[in-house]
């Protein structure tokens, strides 16, 4: 196929490409991006910019005096051509936490495709998965002795439900096969996780009446409450002969709501658990790798849970993968049962292309300072937002680690919000009533200060 310009990209990209949580054809146009370096994703000449030509709305919506993106960043709000390079705020649905074209994970890739960039992980191992094992289990909570790798974040969860479900069978007690969580969470959107999504306010109530009947507390409470600590204990103790599991999203629920919630109701779940025999299970695949400002959000509560998912950041943005983690004890179980093996095996399981990276981003990530970068972005966002709260329309304005979050008092107009920040030089992706941001960790000051601006601004025109 001869090279495309923009233009035809965009046409057999309404034909034929079918975008996530989108129809088909497609009704919004998509940016075409040719590159990406850094933070910034580079368009494609002649791609359409949302509301390229059109002026901000209201007081102050302009960058301003000294807002400058750095070359080439922003061909300026007025400009109907729009921008030719975008800030990206979103770390690509939280994953590129390195940044883009990185130079040691380019090596590690480059040097694992000299020896090969795949075989089948049943009957062989390899180097990359092995060391990408242990990297694992001596960065995650104490106890996650034992790591399955998995596809992508949602194949992780599934995982988790299988390892849960058949550690009760295996111990003869196959009722126990339900799972229990709280309402306002996101797992995935494949079968097992959509059935722990939030069941109303979710993306998959298309599927109430299908999808297995779990059993939902009520939202966690941003600050510890103990009356509702006390539901929590009850809901497992009512429903324990039932239950194989509670799982959750530890401290921040992800793309359920962009909520932030009290540790100490990590602790009180791990107790009702052990005592009422429950496994418990967190899913780590946003929080994991540093974002909230520990390695895993379980490290604020200073629990460990039995099976633990893990995804999104882990190999930098560069390629999919995930694993889930677990103990010796659901290990073992499975084992000791009539059928003794987890029967789970993905094509690409361990890829060994995947894994050299995964490996190559973890320690780029363990050997700098990476708690003071989240804790400089976690500062900046909090400056640089606190101009929301005082804007009509915005509910609350939170910040934990590299997440900062914008939250309305209607849907957000996603088309009006995203050519408000794309004005801005700043790549957003707003949803339902939110608009965040959750940076890479090598985003600058000023460019922090430039993303703070365009959630403003998003919030302002959506």
């Amino acid at each position: 196929m001869p090279e495309l310009t923009a233009a035809e990209l965009l046409e057999l990209d309404r034909r034929h490409v079918w975008h996530p949580y989108g129809p088909m054809p497609g009704r919004q146009e998509p940016l075409v991006v040719e590159s990406a370096s850094g933070v910034r994703l580079r368009l494609a000449d002649g791609s359409g910019v949302p509301g390229g030509g059109k002026e901000p709305r209201g007081p102050g919506a302009s960058a301003g005096p000294g807002a400058s993106a750095g070359p080439g960043a922003s061909a300026g709000p007025g400009d109907p051509a729009g921008p030719r390079e975008l800030i990206d705020g979103m770390s690509s649905w939280w994953s590129a936490i390195h940044g883009y074209n990185h130079p040691v994970l380019n090596e590690a890739a480059r040097e694992q495709l000299g020896r090969m960039s795949h075989v089948m992980f049943g009957g062989l191992t390899h180097e990359p998965a092995v060391r990408l094992a242990k990297l694992l289990v001596d960065m995650s909570p104490e106890g996650l002795e034992h790591v399955f790798l998995a596809d992508s974040g949602s194949v992780s969860v599934e995982v988790a439900v299988k390892m849960c479900l058949q550690y009760w069978r295996s111990l003869g007690r196959p009722g126990k096969q339900r799972l229990l969580t709280w309402r306002g969470g996101y797992h995935g959107d494949t079968w097992q996780p959509m059935s722990v999504c939030d069941p109303e306010g979710g993306m998959h109530d298309l599927w109430t009446g299908v999808l297995h009947r779990q059993v939902f507390a009520d939202p966690p409470p941003a600050e510890y409450d103990e009356a509702y600590a006390e539901q929590l204990r009850s809901l497992i103790e009512r429903y324990a002969d039932e239950l194989a599991a509670v799982i959750v999203e530890p401290v921040v629920q992800g793309a359920g709501g962009m909520r932030f919630h009290s540790p100490a109701y990590l602790r009180v779940l791990r107790e009702a658990c052990d005592a009422h025999d429950v496994l418990l299970v967190f899913d780590e695949i946003a929080t994991g790798f540093g974002r909230t400002g520990a390695l895993f959000a379980a490290e604020h509560a200073a629990v460990t849970p039995d099976v633990m998912c893990v995804g999104k950041a882990l190999t930098g943005g560069y390629l999919t993968m995930a694993a889930t983690l677990c103990t010796a004890r659901v290990a073992d179980g499975i084992s000791r049962g009539e059928v003794p093996v987890l029967a789970h095996g993905p094509t690409f399981m361990g890829n060994p292309l995947a894994a050299a990276v995964a490996c190559a981003s973890i320690e780029l990530l363990l050997g700098q300072d990476w708690p003071a970068e989240v804790k400089r972005i976690e500062s900046g966002l909090r400056d640089g937002l606190s101009a929301a709260s005082d804007l009509p329309g915005v509910k609350d304005v939170r910040v934990l680690g590299a997440i900062g979050v914008v939250q309305l008092d209607h849907a957000v107009d996603m088309e009006a919000a995203t050519a408000a920040a794309v004005r801005e030089g700043v790549w957003l992706r707003p949803f339902r009533d939110l608009i965040y941001t959750m940076p890479p960790y090598v985003t600058g000051d000023a460019d922090l200060a430039r993303i703070a601006r365009a959630v403003c601004a998003a919030a302002r025109e959506g």
